[in-house]
């Protein structure tokens, strides 16, 4: 009986590492859920820093910034605006780091629905619209240790604004 319960907990712990390794895999590929690892960057240099990758999972740029993330090894954190909609304070932040023109999402449905008295919107209106409507953002928004330093995706300038050396 004794060997039967040793057996079994050898089971049971194996079972554990595999749904703990499951888990881990799980959280390294950004899904539509709000499942997230926190995560640094440590580079060839030491240097440690913090990203965070703002969009939404089935967004065409953002599936290509994460495939190149995971290309050149830079570890992130991706927040799903549809789930996590940013704060207005988180929003004000950015705008007064990138400025609200590169942020506008002018693609999509949100922004077309606006009308044209946008046109002449302050900054200050558009942090509104963005914290009302996430989809107004263009995507994706990298943050690296706490401050927005880019929005959308082109490879050279983002691995400018990260700081990495080509590979």
């Amino acid at each position: 009986m004794l060997l039967a319960n040793i057996q079994q907990s050898t089971v049971n712990s194996q079972q554990s590492t595999v749904n703990s390794q499951q888990s881990t895999v799980n959280s390294q590929q950004p899904t539509a859920h709000s499942q997230q690892s926190t995560v640094n960057s440590q580079q060839s240099t030491g240097i440690i820093m913090s990203i965070q990758v703002y969009g939404i999972p089935n967004c065409g740029t953002c599936k290509k910034a994460f495939q190149w993330l995971k290309d050149s090894e830079v570890n992130y954190e991706f927040i799903n605006t549809k789930e996590q909609p940013p704060t207005r304070e988180t929003i004000q932040s950015w705008v007064a780091a990138l400025g609200f023109q590169p942020m506008r999402n002018t693609s999509g449905q949100s922004y077309r629905a606006l009308g044209d008295d946008k046109k002449n919107w302050t900054s200050e209106q558009w942090v509104e619209a963005f914290a009302k409507d996430a989809m107004l953002l263009k995507r994706p928004l990298f943050v690296k240790d706490g401050t927005a330093v880019l929005v959308g995706f082109k490879e050279d300038v983002i691995r400018e604004k990260l700081e990495l050396s080509r590979g």
